[in-house]
C-alpha cells in the first residue's frame, strides 16, 4: 500500500510551490528591469547617434554599404545606399576612387584620414573621410566605419585667409603698378579718340574697307583702353574683395567681345578649330560683365592650352528652366585626370608647367560664378577632352 499523504506533506509541498513563484516573479522582475535597463541604453545611444552631424556609414571589404544613420537620408533623400558601393553614390563613377582611405584603413588596420570634393545634388562640397577599421566579426568579415563630414564653410575661410595672405604684396604694390599702367592707358586712350574724331576727314579719300578697318580698330582701342582701366581697378581691390555691381548682360555680347579680343590668339593656334553655337534668344542675366569676360578668358586659355593639334573647342551657350543662361566652353584636348579633378578650383593649385600659370585662374572663376550666384562644374576625361559648364541665374523681378 503507498503511504498515506499527511497534513505536513500538503504544506510543505504548497510551501514549496510558494518558494518556486516567488522566485519565478523575482526572475521576471529582474527580466523586466533588465529590459528596461537595456531600453533606456538605447535611446542614450540613438540620441548620441541622432546628435552626430556627419555622415556615417559602415562599409564591406568590398566597399558596400552596410549601414547608414540618419545624415545620409538628410544629404541623399531620394538614395537607398544598402547593397550599393560606395563610389556609386558619393562620385557617380564605375570603379574605386585613387587613394580610397576605405581600403588604405583596411590594408594598414589603422584610421586614415583625407580631403575630397564631392557633387551633392549642383553644388560642390569639401568633405573630410576619416576611415575607421572594425573588430574582425566572428565570420570573418572585415568592416570598416566611415565618417563624411562637410567642410565646405571652412575651405572657404581657409581660401579667404590664403588669400589675404599670400595676396598682401599684391595689395601693396597695387598702388604703383596702377599708376604706372594708367599713365599710358591715358595717353593711348587720348590718341585713339583723337583719330576717332578725325576719321570722318579722310571719309571719300581712301578706300571703303581701309576706312572701316580704322574705324574698327580706334574703336576697339579705346573699348581695350577702359577694360584695362577695370582691370587696374580690380588689381586695386585684388586683396580686397568687394561686391561688385551687378547689371543686366547678355551672355552672348561677352562671349563676341571675348572671341574678339582673342582673335589674335586663334591665328597663332592654326590647327585648332574654334566652334560657336550660341543660343539666339538667350535670357538677360544679372552680372559684371568685365568679370564675366575673365571668367570666359580663364576657360578659353586653358581650353587652347590642353587642345593639341587639329582639335576642336566649342562654345556654346542655352537656356537655363529658371531663366538663367548656360555657358559650356568643350574642348577635345588631354582631358583632366581623375587623382587632380577634385582640386582644380583650389586656389594655387595648376597642373601647367612652372611659367605657364600659378593656379588661379580656375580659383578666381569659381568666386566670380560664386558671387554671380552660379554654379561652375566640369566633366572630363583622359584623352578625351574636358567640358566646363557655367550656369549664371537670370533677372528676378
Amino acid at each position: 500500500m503507498a503511504p498515506k499523504t499527511t497534513l505536513e506533506d500538503l504544506v510543505g509541498i504548497e510551501h514549496h510551490k510558494l518558494g518556486f513563484y516567488q522566485e519565478l516573479q523575482r526572475k521576471v522582475e529582474e527580466l523586466k528591469t533588465s529590459n528596461q535597463e537595456l531600453e533606456r541604453k538605447r535611446k542614450e545611444i540613438q540620441a548620441l547617434l541622432d546628435g552626430i552631424t556627419d555622415l556615417m556609414a559602415v562599409l564591406s571589404e568590398d566597399l558596400e554599404i552596410q549601414s547608414v544613420n540618419h545624415v545620409f537620408k538628410e544629404w541623399y533623400p531620394d538614395e537607398d545606399p544598402l547593397g550599393k558601393h560606395c563610389y556609386e553614390l558619393f562620385k557617380e563613377g564605375d570603379s574605386p576612387c585613387e587613394n580610397c582611405p576605405v581600403v588604405k584603413a583596411l590594408d594598414t588596420q589603422e584610421i586614415t584620414k583625407d580631403l575630397r570634393i564631392c557633387k551633392v545634388g549642383d553644388k560642390l562640397r569639401h568633405y573630410e573621410l576619416i576611415a575607421s577599421p572594425l573588430k574582425t566579426s566572428l565570420t570573418g568579415e572585415r568592416n570598416v566605419l566611415l565618417f563624411k563630414r562637410d567642410v565646405t564653410l571652412e575651405k572657404e575661410y581657409q581660401a579667404q585667409f590664403y588669400q589675404a595672405e599670400k595676396m598682401a604684396t599684391v595689395g601693396a604694390l597695387a598702388a604703383g603698378v596702377a599708376h604706372e599702367i594708367n599713365n599710358p592707358l591715358t595717353a593711348i586712350s587720348g590718341f585713339a579718340e583723337g583719330l576717332r574724331r578725325r576719321l570722318g576727314r579722310i571719309r571719300g579719300q581712301v578706300d571703303n574697307d581701309i576706312y572701316d578697318d580704322f574705324e574698327e580698330y580706334t574703336d576697339t582701342i579705346i573699348k581695350e583702353c577702359l577694360r584695362c582701366r577695370d582691370i587696374v581697378r580690380s588689381l586695386l581691390t585684388f586683396s580686397r574683395p568687394v561686391a561688385s555691381s551687378l547689371q543686366p548682360v547678355n551672355l552672348n555680347y561677352c562671349i563676341e567681345d571675348t572671341l574678339f579680343i582673342l582673335k589674335h590668339h586663334f591665328k597663332e593656334q592654326h590647327k585648332i578649330t574654334v566652334k560657336t553655337d550660341l543660343y539666339k534668344d538667350l535670357p538677360m542675366i544679372k552680372g559684371d560683365e568685365s568679370q564675366l569676360k575673365q571668367v570666359i578668358i580663364n576657360l578659353l586659355t586653358n581650353a587652347f592650352d590642353a587642345t593639341g593639334e587639329d582639335g576642336i573647342i566649342l562654345i556654346k551657350t542655352y537656356p537655363e528652366k529658371d531663366g538663367g543662361a548656360g555657358l559650356i566652353v568643350q574642348d577635345s584636348g588631354c582631358g583632366i585626370p581623375q587623382a587632380v579633378k577634385d582640386k582644380l578650383f583650389e586656389p594655387f593649385f595648376t597642373t601647367k608647367p612652372v611659367g605657364k600659370g600659378v593656379g588661379i585662374g580656375l580659383s578666381t572663376c569659381y568666386s566670380i560664378v560664386k558671387n554671380h550666384h552660379g554654379d561652375i562644374s566640369v566633366s572630363s576625361e583622359e584623352g578625351k577632352g574636358s567640358s566646363f559648364c557655367v550656369r549664371i541665374p537670370g533677372i528676378t523681378n
